[in-house]
């Protein structure tokens, strides 16, 4: 079976249409536990985003992860939000100052969008490295940062750089581990710039997930779920306690939103409520 890569998606990976019986909209919400859960877009590309949104409401799912403001209007017919509004591409970020100007500009006009709808979250990432140091692309990021996140402040919008392994997905990226992130985050010193805790990355990158979690909790800001290896299921086919994981993310008091980001290898909707319900705690 051929699976589509998050930058297959993100690079404009077309979706095609599956029978809207599948999910009814009438259905009532099931109970939404102390996690606010959402979906990440681009695993269910072949659904089309109505058919998604009505299953996501039926679940009692909070929004939609990683869309434009093209795909507001649906998500609002269904009352849900965009959990994490996209911007700008993951391999050409923040750490490398070639790109600051692409980057910034993009991450300035999701940040608007994102305001305007009064939603919270706007991602960001440290692109790869390219040759570029670890302390030479912190030093550029926290420049970079300094310039935007004041605007996400007026905006009351978050910015959120994702933590991604550089180990099997994406290599050469910077931000590969959550040290890295924290002390970022440190530097920047405001509360409208976080990480994004992806799970499945950092298992592959770390491991130590609950304890790194409890540890530096007000560093984190959003949280991405996929089954190790292979970024499926979070059922008992893979390494990970998905129900011990979402617990003591709840435990720390965490308010933001929890995002499912596996690629379904059996029928995808039923995938993700077997989800959805593991991680009700």
């Amino acid at each position: 079976m051929s699976l589509p890569t998050r930058r297959q998606w993100l690079g404009g990976l077309a979706a095609t249409p599956l029978a809207a019986s599948l999910v009814s909209a009438s259905t009532p919400a099931r109970p939404a536990g102390r996690l606010r859960q959402s979906a990440c877009r681009w695993c269910y590309n072949k659904i089309d985003l109505d058919t998604l949104c009505s299953a996501a409401q039926r679940l009692g799912l909070a929004g939609i992860d990683l869309l434009t403001p093209a795909d507001f209007p649906t998500l609002k017919k269904y009352g849900l939000v965009c959990t994490m509004v996209s911007s700008h591409p993951l391999t050409d970020g923040l750490c490398d100052p070639k790109y600051h100007e692409s980057s910034l500009k993009a991450i300035h006009d999701a940040i608007e969008a994102t305001a305007r709808e009064g939603w919270k979250n706007v991602i960001c990432f440290s692109g790869n490295a390219r040759g570029i140091d670890r302390k030479t692309g912190m030093n550029h990021c926290v420049q970079a940062l300094k310039q935007i996140v004041p605007v996400a402040e007026k905006a009351g919008v978050t910015l959120q750089m994702e933590l991604l392994n550089s180990k099997v997905d994406h290599p050469d990226y910077m931000c590969d581990n959550s040290a890295w992130g924290v002390e970022l985050v440190q530097r920047v010193g405001s509360d409208h710039f976080k990480l994004l805790y992806d799970i499945y990355h950092m298992q592959i990158m770390e491991g130590d997930i609950i304890r790194t979690i409890e540890k530096h909790k007000d560093a984190f800001g959003h949280f991405h779920t996929g089954g190790n290896p292979g970024r499926h299921e979070i059922d008992d086919s893979q390494e990970l306690n998905y129900k011990a994981i979402a617990k003591a993310i709840a435990d720390t008091g965490f308010s933001g939103y929890f995002a499912h980001e596996f690629i379904p290898v059996r029928d995808p909707l039923a995938s993700l409520e077997q989800a959805v319900t593991l991680c009700q705690v």
